[in-house]
């Protein structure tokens, strides 16, 4: 899979999306009814990073949740993404881009979304053939003026910025042309998960979802 066609499955996956949950999770046991609290408040789309020892189980699980399309976060080497492919993930995030995981993403045909900070790592992921890409660390990249000063030399270039992104700063992301979405941590935060608080995380991406531009 060519990294032009990994991007535009990743725009038509994150279609009308407008965040992308990022979870970091060490109890398999919450995967299930995180998974479908998320999906039922219209955020289909989530993000596990493979921060945690039991990452790569959470992601079996949520993959078996009706309607939840789940990718493998913090993918950081060639192991990373056919461990996470095989596991059942559908696309993975990088904080940047290396030689072995556009190739190793390429040959086990699973999206990749490249993180860059900088204009000229954006450049490079381009030349490779990437047009959306992770903005990364977003809030202390520059946030949004920095995305609105590199959407005029780069207009070809879709983002979806993560990293330090509220409820409140949201909003202003989504409403830059060269961002298809956001990733956020603030709709599954620990002391909810802990709690089983399904109703108020489904309450979160119901809100969540209603950002869609």
């Amino acid at each position: 899979m060519t990294p032009d066609h990994q991007s535009a499955q990743l725009r038509a996956l994150c279609a009308g999306i407008p965040v992308i949950p990022v979870i970091v999770l060490s109890d398999p046991a919450l995967a299930e009814p995180l998974a479908r609290a998320l999906v039922a408040g219209g955020l289909p789309m989530l993000e596990v990073t493979l921060r945690t020892p039991a990452a790569l189980e959470v992601i079996r699980i949520m993959a078996q949740v009706p309607g939840a399309v789940v990718g493998a976060g913090t993918v950081l080497t060639p192991t990373d993404v056919y461990r996470a492919r095989q596991a059942g993930a559908r696309f993975a995030v990088s904080p940047g881009l290396t030689d072995g995981l556009a190739e190793s993403a390429a040959d086990a045909a699973l999206p990749l979304l490249p993180g860059a900070a900088t204009a000229t790592e954006a450049m490079q992921a381009a030349d490779r053939g990437y047009t959306m890409l992770k903005f990364f660390p977003a809030e202390a990249a520059g946030g949004v003026a920095m995305l609105t000063s590199l959407g005029g030399p780069l207009p070809a270039l879709t983002f979806c910025p993560t990293g330090g992104i509220t409820a409140d700063k949201a909003p202003a992301y989504l409403a830059l042309p060269n961002v298809a979405c956001v990733g956020g941590t603030w709709l599954a935060p620990e002391p909810l998960m802990a709690a089983g608080d399904w109703a108020a995380i489904e309450a979160r991406a119901r809100a969540a979802a209603a950002l869609a531009r």
